[in-house]
């Protein structure tokens, strides 16, 4: 058997949260199984090690957080607390339990504490080195994005160049990475190896009986996203009221985290619509189970977002033969590309009105757009941890 692939999940592994890019981590930590050794940089010891069972149970875990930092329980910063003091090998930067590997494999937007001790893992990894890139949302809407993000983010896209390679979620966010380092004037040679391997999803296991049913007698559309700027939630709940002073009878339902700083105006306008008698539901964050049956439930869903690095609700809603209403630029638009979707030029309020009131008052073209959408076919985060694991043995290491 060969040696496992080191793969860094330092945020993930100490958060609840179910961001994308979590979800892609711990979508790679299942799938990679014991062909993988998860690792994570311990702030309290100060270095590199494997995971605690705490750490793995987290992983595994189908629960969620209002918050999207990360947790350590007062035990385990004792614990390193003492490690640094009295261990004899306090001082080296990784663990040298973590050889031997085949390589390193980093799917997390790593904060500058771990960036700083990336040289001393590098150095200690003796195969290729490679990030996931998920998405430039940071450089091309620094308005909608929190302060701390972009502010962050251009060192970030410089720490990248030290990789062998750098596997970006999708076309678009390859081309902004490159876009990037053609702009800083970053000659060929000194770059990693940069491809696009697409994400996966989960396919949808079947719903029981009673969450086949409508919870109303009016159509419900669904919208499942992070509650933040970029996300575009205040032109969604303005195309919606404009539907329903007009008469429309439906029901808006909404499942995602609220960002404390981007998505507050969004918050307090659903209060204000639901305050004002309006048939809108958010729920906030939920677990897997409730998330399948609210998809089970809705007649569609919209995806108001301006720019992602992937999109994975709109294949989340594709798979399961629910037609969406999303962009049709960047990811989003190679999401849409084959069929099931209503793409938009333009994702404001008139367009999302008119695109909502279309499939609201034309069942035969929400019908067709059902059939569109069963009629594709889904990548699984099987074939993506497939796909990352066949290609990283190719990097060559770089000096």
């Amino acid at each position: 058997m060969s040696a496992p692939l080191l793969i860094d999940l330092s945020h993930t592994s100490h958060t609840s949260a179910r961001t994308g890019i979590q979800r892609v981590a711990r979508s790679l930590w299942r799938e990679l199984g014991d062909s993988a050794r998860s690792i994570t940089y311990d702030p309290h010891q100060r270095r590199w090690r494997a995971l605690d069972s705490w750490e793995r149970e987290n992983l595994a875990a189908d629960s969620f957080s209002l918050k999207r930092g990360t947790t350590w329980p007062l035990s385990a910063r004792l614990r390193g607390y003492s490690h640094r003091l009295f261990s004899s090998v306090a001082s080296s930067l990784h663990d040298s339990s973590l050889a031997p590997h085949s390589g390193l494999l980093v799917p997390e937007l790593f904060t500058p504490a771990v960036a700083a001790t990336l040289p001393a893992l590098f150095a200690a990894t003796s195969g290729p080195r490679a990030a996931v890139f998920h998405d430039a949302i940071a450089l091309k809407f620094p308005e909608l994005t929190p302060t701390k993000t972009v502010a962050r983010f251009p060192g970030y896209l410089r720490e990248l160049l030290a990789f062998d390679g750098i596997a970006a979620n999708s076309a678009d966010s390859r081309a902004t990475l490159v876009a990037y380092w053609d702009w800083l004037g970053v000659p060929a040679a000194a770059r990693p190896v940069v491809v696009t391997i697409p994400l996966g999803i989960d396919l949808p296991s079947p719903i029981t009986a009673s969450h086949t049913a409508p919870s109303s007698a009016l159509p419900i559309i669904l919208c499942v996203g992070s509650l933040e700027g970029r996300k575009n939630h205040l032109a969604l709940l303005e195309a919606c009221e404009t539907l329903w002073s007009a008469g429309a009878r439906f029901e808006l339902h909404l499942i995602g985290l609220t960002h404390p700083q981007t998505g507050r105006t969004a918050l307090a306008r659903i209060h204000a619509l639901q305050a004002a008698g309006r048939p809108l539901s958010y729920v906030g964050p939920v677990n897997d189970a409730t998330l399948a049956a609210a998809y089970a439930t809705c007649a569609f869903t919209v995806y108001p977002s301006l720019i992602e690095g992937f999109g994975l609700p709109v294949w989340e809603s594709l798979v399961r033969g629910k037609p969406c209403i999303c962009s049709a630029h960047g990811a989003l638009g190679e999401a849409a590309r084959d069929g099931g979707c209503i793409a938009l030029e333009h994702v404001d309020a008139p367009a999302l009105a008119a695109a909502v009131s279309r499939l609201l008052t034309t069942p035969t073209e929400l019908a067709a757009l059902a059939g569109a959408a069963q009629a594709r076919t889904f990548r699984t985060w099987r074939d993506y941890a497939r796909d990352v694991a066949t290609w990283l043995p190719t990097l060559s290491r770089r000096p």
